[in-house]
């Protein structure tokens, strides 16, 4: 059915605007499928580099607006009641809009607790799940857990309608080959081109090293990967055998996508970059956001038997995410296109399924149609 629906999405930017992004792309992508957003954060100012400049003109019927006006009675009672509130990551609705919500409407809206990815096998059985509301305004109301995942019964992935198009036009348009001549006009015909978006992994120093020597090149991406790289490179006694690098500025999320579409191997980290690195088809591998209790560690596991990860790749990750400490495997173009094989197959198996936001939206008509 797919009715146009207003959808409230709430997002608390942590650290590394990783959370921002996947709710950027989900409020675009309901956009596009017709629907009206307003997106609620703590902190914009990202924005203005990962969304396009005309954002606005282009989605006309997506709403930023700033957390704090959740708190703002007056400005609530002036707009809309949304049909679906969404959770994103554990943050928690202002009391005040929950308690606004419950006064001036006549049934709860379809509340969704949007979970974060993962491909451990307790995620299906935990999807779609009712979480009832014990205390607080909304007290007898019931909020549900919305789980994305890698297979059909999870909430699937973030995915736009005409990815492949694009992805296939910038190819066959010749706009890989110059986005690569612009970026790297020196690489070498067995070179790669290694994008690295990245925390502060303990094996960054021994990728430098191996690095060095080689017909590579390493493009470095803006903020913490590029203090990392500097504070690595700095260790170099013999500064005639650096690394061939250079620095990229921020890019806007389509911007991030033509890099990973150009590079033979890309160094991802978190949530969206990871998603965005299998679509893209190409080499990657990724830095999964590290948790105190080594909880990430059978997530990582969990993600790598789903990939159907050579033994190779396998040990990459690891070594990359500090759970065993080993070589690197040597990075080559024979390498570099046993992975893609790899994610490539992950890709072809993905696509079958339904995306997060088709879910998303089947899952509101159902909840507020019943």
């Amino acid at each position: 059915m797919n009715s146009n629906r207003l959808w409230d999405i709430f997002c608390t930017v942590i650290d590394n605007h990783g959370d921002l992004g996947v709710c950027w792309r989900l409020a675009r992508q309901l956009a596009e499928a017709g629907q009206s957003v307003r997106l609620w954060v703590d902190e914009t100012a990202a924005l203005s580099w990962m969304a396009p400049d005309n954002w606005r003109t282009q989605w006309p019927n997506i709403q930023v607006i700033p957390w704090e006006q959740a708190n703002d009675t007056t400005r609530l009672q002036a707009l809309p009641q949304a049909d679906v509130w969404i959770e994103a990551f554990g943050c928690k609705l202002p009391e005040i809009f929950v308690a606004h919500g419950v006064n001036t409407r006549s049934r709860q809206p379809s509340w969704i607790n949007l979970e974060y990815l993962s491909a451990e096998d307790w995620v299906p059985r935990m999807h779609g799940l009712p979480s009832p509301v014990m205390n607080g305004p909304a007290k007898g109301w019931t909020k549900h857990f919305f789980y994305p995942g890698f297979t059909h019964d999870t909430g699937g992935l973030l995915r736009e309608h005409d990815l492949q198009t694009r992805q296939q036009a910038f190819q066959r348009t010749g706009q890989r080959a110059g986005w690569r001549q612009r970026h790297a006009p020196k690489l070498a015909p067995d070179g790669l081109l290694i994008s690295l978006f990245c925390y502060e992994p303990a094996a960054l120093h021994a990728l430098l090293m191996q690095l060095a020597g080689t017909p590579h090149h390493l493009l470095v991406t803006p903020g913490r990967p590029m203090a990392a790289v500097q504070q690595a490179l700095a260790t170099f006694t013999d500064t005639s055998a650096l690394p061939s690098w250079s620095a990229l500025p921020y890019t806007d999320q389509q911007g991030f996508d033509e890099m990973l579409w150009s590079c033979d191997l890309n160094f991802v980290r978190g949530e969206d970059s990871l998603v965005r690195a299998l679509w893209a088809g190409q080499a990657f591998i990724w830095q999964i956001y590290p948790q105190d209790d080594h909880a990430h560690h059978a997530k990582l596991e969990a993600f790598l038997d789903w990939l159907q990860a050579p033994q190779s790749l396998r040990q990459a990750h690891r070594v990359w995410n500090g759970l065993e400490i080993a070589q690197w495997p040597a990075l080559d173009q024979a390498i570099s296109t046993s992975w893609a094989e790899c994610a490539n197959k992950a890709r072809q198996r993905q696509n079958e399924q339904p995306h997060l936001t088709q879910n998303l939206m089947r899952w509101a008509d159902e909840n507020l149609s019943a």
